[in-house]
């Protein structure tokens, strides 16, 4: 199955890759519809998904990152339409120059080829991931997990009667059924057929795709992410901050996991952020002067500060200072998304240049790392490493370049 798969969108990209904006834009928007149109049979499905998600003893957040609704449902349609409306990046001419010799040489933006996007327990990741390939001329193999797969298969069916409708071969957006481990594994090793793979999920997915694929990789996965508060701090804007980056929804990506507050700002900000946090169902793990300022904590461990807990947990700890600070983001953080609370420019400037991450907030919740915040329409996933995309991946970040050459006659001596 999944080599008649991968041959199919093989075949299909060569078409894909030079079909008319026009032609995309309108196949987009009959997804969009038709994802409405199947609003009642998409919750249905994730109900079932929602069902066996509590039996297994999912946690509260992911049972939120798994779950859809009428909004949920209808973010999904107006992301596709966003993504309808942005420029195509396809055929675009991003540079050229002259040769002496009487060459002229180009650079035409063009789209990968077959891209797999293997993801866990987001259900709207398989809309938004056929929104971008699709507009980005890359036809797409999706592997969700057993999580969401009733909800997946829905959604995926939608899309493909909407191709149909648009006059879009359907290989160019196909989904495999199966949520084995196997299946996953033999997907990794098509590199004859996939161009480039985009992974979605934790530590267990990240370490079995460095171990089989042989298919070059754009990693999105975990967000251990912080808030730093400054000794410059504004504390009602660090308090707002703070409860968002943490609560808003606990169980994504740019969620943050851990709070470090100066000890200049510690005896008054630390007892009154833990008790709001607390009142809102978040466990506090602290450093051992957390613990003496807040009663009710528990004792951090190393392996707190290390953890992407996607949950109402905290890590908190005082830090000396800025450097300090600045040393424990880059040594636990997974160059996600960070963020400074400060009223100093000075300080704000030196985290700007000084933290390695995707994104990097002066004042802001990390929750806006996300494609659709960022204007792109959705995104595949928050790419943490550094080739050849970093951050939200959005219609850009899906394409190559070629060189185009005209010349009159020109051989080499």
């Amino acid at each position: 199955m999944i080599l008649e798969i991968c041959k199919r969108a093989k075949e299909a990209s060569y078409k894909l890759a030079y079909m008319s904006t026009d032609k995309k834009n309108l196949a987009l928007r009959k997804i969009a519809d038709n994802i409405i149109k199947n609003e009642v049979n998409i919750i249905s499905k994730n109900e079932i998904d929602i069902k066996n998600g509590k039996e297994n003893k999912l946690t509260n957040a992911l049972i939120d990152r798994l779950t859809l609704n009428k909004s949920r449902i209808e973010a999904m349609a107006d992301g596709l339409r966003q993504i309808a409306e942005l420029p195509d990046p396809i055929g675009e001419i991003t540079g050229g120059f002259r040769r002496p010799n009487g060459l002229e040489i180009g650079m035409r933006r063009v789209p990968i080829g077959v891209i797999a996007v293997i993801y866990e327990s987001r259900p709207n990741v398989t809309a938004d991931v056929a929104g971008l390939t699709l507009k980005s001329g890359n036809c797409v193999i999706l592997k969700g997990g057993k999580e969401a797969i009733n909800s997946n298969l829905a959604i995926a069916e939608a899309i493909t009667e909407a191709l149909d409708e648009a006059h879009v071969s359907r290989d160019c957006v196909q989904i495999v059924s199966d949520t084995n481990r196997e299946s996953t594994i033999e997907l990794l090793k098509m590199d004859k057929y996939i161009d480039l793979l985009i992974p979605r999920g934790g530590e267990g997915l990240k370490k079995i795709i460095l171990e089989h694929s042989s298919i070059p990789v754009i990693m999105a996965t975990a967000g251990n992410n912080h808030v730093y508060v400054d000794e410059f701090a504004d504390l009602d804007m660090a308090e707002k901050i703070t409860i968002n980056a943490k609560t808003q929804r606990p169980g994504v990506c740019n969620a943050i996991e851990n709070l470090l507050v100066d000890e200049r700002q510690a005896t008054e900000f630390v007892p009154r952020i833990a008790g709001i946090l607390h009142d809102l169902g978040v466990e506090i793990r602290g450093c051992e002067k957390t613990c003496k300022l807040v009663p009710f904590a528990k004792k951090a461990t190393e392996k707190d500060y290390e953890t992407e807990f996607l949950d109402m947990i905290i890590a908190v700890k005082i830090t000396k200072g800025f450097d300090e600070a600045v040393d424990h983001i880059n040594k636990y953080g997974t160059h996600h998304s960070e963020a400074i609370v400060t009223e100093n420019y000075e300080h704000a400037r030196a985290f700007l240049e000084r933290i390695d991450a995707a994104a990097v907030y002066v004042n802001a919740s990390t929750r806006f790392t996300d494609g659709f915040e960022f204007g792109f329409g959705a995104e595949i996933g928050i790419s943490n490493q550094k080739l050849h995309a970093r951050g939200p991946i959005g219609l850009l970040q899906l394409t190559s370049q070629k060189y185009i050459i005209y010349g009159n006659g020109q051989v080499r001596k």
